[in-house]
């Protein structure tokens, strides 16, 4: 085969379409901001919002390179604990340097590409009111944001808001900037990333049993502004088991990293195996990136991992967000990371349906999910 012929094979080839009923006004009573609906590609029915659409393909062309480590997950499911395990991993437990914003240490790498130009103008005008006590400032850019200068405008006042937060919210050419080792965090599945991400790249994936991932997807739902989802929990659900939330659907995401869980640059974790033996399974991890660590450093990073004080570390736990209107100030990024809390929130009935969908998507598979522990580290 041609090089060539390669290269045709490899080209992106995902087609976009609304997703049915997500313009609907029911759907639309829920997801006030999702005002042109969701989308979904073809052939892969993956789920996201219209602003990821125009990037889709610079996001699939991104070049990996060999030093990177990509964390991928279906979200809700330990990512921003396996980031913070990563970067200390990767930096010699520099728990100094770690105090620096997790998001400008390890980039979302998609997160410049998913909000809607409304909300963006929006953030951009809070942020500049606020950090730096001149409102005037944020009122100037409402009225810019009327006409063509806000475009024009827009690269200066990222570099304004940059000056506050860091480089929190990196687009590709600046991740593509970045020194070496890239520690990058994803949604997005396998076969809408390069192709040769995992012969270039380690990548380490996170499974987490969809029961928990529900409670927690739906509670980051209400968290977050720019979802405002204003539904309850069985409705969530349903949209969940219907592919009808961003980065649905969930088994094929987590069925494709698993059938690729034999490739050498590639380790599999289910969250549940963290929750239950942290330590273990840190050293797991450090074994994988090709890191020696003393029982002494061990303990130290598990303690540092601990939900009780990870949600209180002001680098990871994204608090900040509240002040800048990302995050309402009811509830928390960094919830409970408790296995089993679905049974505090599933009634008898939801619970069924779920195992029935679940047990349906697992069929013929050799994936299994632990969705109790009797002990949790």
């Amino acid at each position: 085969m041609s090089q060539r012929e390669e290269d045709a094979i490899e080209a992106f080839r995902e087609k976009f379409s609304v997703v049915p009923g997500t313009k609907s006004k029911e759907f639309q009573k829920h997801f006030p901001t999702y005002l042109e609906g969701l989308s979904i590609s073809s052939p892969h029915n993956f789920v996201s919002v219209p602003d990821y659409v125009a990037h889709a393909e610079n996001l699939y062309n991104f070049e990996p390179r060999k030093d990177d480590v990509w964390i991928m997950t279906f979200p809700k499911s330990g990512t921003t604990w396996m980031q913070e395990m990563v970067w200390l991993l990767t930096h010699n437990n520099d728990f100094e340097k770690a105090q620096t914003s997790l998001h400008v240490r390890s980039p979302f790498f998609e997160m410049a590409y998913l909000l809607p130009k409304f909300l963006v103008e929006k953030y951009e005008r809070d942020t500049l009111s606020r950090k730096s006590n001149l409102p005037v400032l944020g009122k100037l850019l409402e009225m810019l944001s009327y006409c063509k200068l806000t475009d024009i405008l827009r690269p200066v006042v990222k570099k304004i808001i940059d000056l506050f937060l860091g480089n929190m919210m990196r687009n590709l050419q600046e991740m593509e900037d970045m020194s070496g080792p890239r520690i990058l965090k994803t949604h997005i599945p396998f076969h809408l990333l390069n192709p040769k991400l995992l012969d270039t790249s380690k990548v380490v994936y996170v499974a987490r049993n969809p029961k928990d991932v529900i409670v927690s997807y739906f509670h980051y739902h209400k968290l977050m502004d720019y979802h405002q989802y204003s539904g309850d929990l069985e409705t969530f659900a349903e949209y969940f088991m219907n592919d009808k939330v961003y980065n649905a659907p969930y088994f094929p995401h987590l069925l494709d990293a698993w059938s690729k869980r034999n490739h050498p640059n590639l380790l599999f974790l289910f969250y549940e195996d963290l929750k239950k033996d942290l330590k273990g399974q840190t050293a797991r991890v450090a074994e994988f990136l090709g890191k020696s660590m003393s029982e002494e450093e061990l303990d130290r990073l598990r303690d540092h991992l601990r939900f009780d004080n990870f949600a209180k570390n002001d680098a990871v736990n994204n608090e900040f967000a509240k002040e800048l209107g990302v995050i309402k100030h009811q509830g928390h990024f960094i919830r409970k990371g408790k296995t089993g809390d679905w049974k505090n929130y599933f009634s008898p009935e939801l619970s069924r349906r779920i195992d029935q969908w679940m047990e349906k998507n697992l069929a013929g598979t050799d994936l299994h999910f632990v969705t109790e522990l009797d002990q949790q580290d």
